[in-house]
Parts: C-alpha cells; structure tokens; sequence
C-alpha cells in the first residue's frame, strides 16, 4: 500500500510539474543586461524638493500635470499602503532580473533583432488588464497586480483570476506581452485555426520560458491543469461530435477560448474544468504537429492553421 501511494503521488507530481518537451538551446553567450529601475521606489519616496529629479529620470511617465498634483498622489495615504504592502513582497527584484535575462535571451536568440527594453516598475492601483506594458523600447511592469492570490486587496476578485496575482507569474505575462507584439492579430474565422492560432502563443512560450512549468504558462491552477490533462481526449471528443471544429460560431471564442472560470460544455460538470480549454487543445495539436515536422520556430508562425492541422499527427492523450 505504501509502495502504491508513493507511485501514485510520483504520477501526480509529473502531470501537474509537466514541462514543454521542446529543445533546450544555449542562450549563455547573448548578451543582455537587465537592470530593473524601481519607479514605484523613487516615486512614493519622493518628496517636493525631489520630486524633480525623480520626472528627470522617467519623462515618459508624467503627463504635464502641475506638481502639486502628483505630491497630493504621493501623500495620499491609500497610495501608501499600496506601496507598502507592494514592498514587503517586492524589497528585492534581483530575481526577477534573472528571469528576465533569461526570458530576452531566448526572445533573442529566436528574433535577432530583438531589442532589450527598458524595464521599470510601477503602481497603477492594481489595473489587472495593464498590469504588463510592453512598447518595443519600455516594459512596464504594475507590481501592485502580483501580491499573491490570497492577499486582501484581492478578495474581490474570482479564484481564476486572482490565481495568477503573484510574483511568479510576472515572467509568464511579460512573454505574453511580447509575444502579442510579435504575431499578428488571429483572422481566423474557423474554430479550429482559432483554436491553433492560440496553440502558436502557447508554443512560443515553450520556447522563450523552458523552465516554467505548463501549468503557469496557461495560467491553470493544479486542480484545473491535472483536469485539461486527463480529459483532453474526452474534450476533442466533444469537439469532434459536435461539428465545432470547422464551426464559425463566434459564442465558442467565449466558451472554449476567452479567460473564463470554466469552459462551457453546457454539461453537469463544467466547473471542474479550467477555461480556455480550446487554447490548451490548440498547445497540443502545435507541439504535435513540431515534433512530427522539421521547421524553425520562425517557419511555424508563417505556416496556414489547416496545414499544422493536417501534418500534426495530433492524438489526444488517453
């Protein structure tokens, strides 16, 4: 018995731990350096006298507002507990720093032409859809969004949205916004290419994040990841049955493809499942279809949704 439950959490740990199995490449020699400036440090520390150089340093950030406006901002006293509570967490980025020099060594070892940006930290009272900022020269980075799960400033938000609130998901979006900036925008009509087109994004952060575990990069808690897993089969079954791959029914982008507590099946046990469960099945047919076909990263993003179906291979895991 013993024996059995040690097998059996060994099992557990591999399917919930599961790492993409794309080739590990050598980024050592890139050279990138990544040095965090702390806006949120030098703002809310500032006072009038040094307020000044403080909108020296980050001109971008300060429409032409009067000065008084912003002192009034640094004394306000929510603002302060913001920046407190965000530097308990936050006291030291150096770790993050590492991540990042990863994360624009592999971005750049895949786009030579890629340019390291600058990285500043700030607050925006917690604007989850703009918590990262990426505009080519500037990454933009609202630590007030990634406090953990269980801090009181989010307990209003739902469980699948809040599960993501924490420092180490910060690489995970900073991909992500890269990664937006780098494919053009889905035309698709069909709900497979939909479905496809999403799984190249997915793939895309197999390759610049080979040492984040898959279920952060989809963003699953472990319960709603080990559930993707085990009903992947049971899921393009569904699919299958239904007539919705070649569906051009816009209602399934919020089913199957939108971020969402659970995806819609219309069934008795929907909530068990995570949402976006499209994407997740388009992450599969993708890494199927690249270890069925020798292409480039840089040729898999130009190739038609249809081909990369035709050619993938894809089974669903049983």
């Amino acid at each position: 018995m013993q024996n059995f439950l040690r097998v059996s959490l060994l099992i557990f740990l591999f399917i919930s731990c599961q790492k993409s199995t794309i080739k590990q490449v050598d980024v050592s020699h890139i050279p990138v350096d990544v040095k965090i400036d702390r806006f949120d440090v030098d703002f809310y520390t500032s006072t009038e006298k040094t307020l000044s150089s403080t909108k020296k340093k980050y001109p971008m950030l300060f429409p032409s507002d009067v000065d008084s406006i912003w002192v009034q901002k640094i004394k306000n006293k929510d603002e302060q507990e913001l920046f407190s509570e965000t530097q308990k967490v936050f006291n030291n980025v150096s770790a993050i720093e590492v991540q990042l020099k990863s994360l624009f060594q592999h971005v750049k070892y895949y786009n030579p032409k890629f340019n390291t940006p600058r990285v500043i930290t700030m607050l925006t009272n917690i604007d989850y859809d703009n918590r990262v900022v990426f505009a080519d020269s500037l990454l933009l980075i609202s630590l007030d969004a990634y406090l953990g799960k269980k801090h009181e400033f989010y307990n209003d938000y739902p469980a699948y949205i809040k599960q993501n609130n924490t420092k180490e998901h910060i690489i995970v979006d900073v991909a992500n916004s890269i990664i937006n900036k780098q494919v053009l925008p889905n035309k698709n009509r069909l709900f497979l290419e939909k479905m496809i087109s999403e799984g190249k994004k997915m793939y895309l952060l197999d390759a610049y994040l080979p040492k984040v575990f898959d279920k952060e990069k989809i963003g699953y808690s472990e319960e709603k990841f080990n559930w993707a897993i085990n009903s992947e089969e049971d899921v393009w079954k569904y699919f299958i049955e239904r007539d919705l791959l070649y569906s051009t029914d816009l209602k399934l982008n919020q089913r199957f493809l939108d971020i969402a507590p659970f995806s819609k099946f219309y069934l008795g046990n929907d909530t068990l499942s995570p949402g976006r469960i499209g994407v997740f099945i388009g992450w599969q047919i993708v890494r199927s279809y690249m270890q069925n076909n020798d292409v480039s990263l840089q040729q898999l993003m130009q190739i038609k949704e249809e081909e990369i179906f035709q050619k993938s291979k894809y089974k669903p895991k049983r």
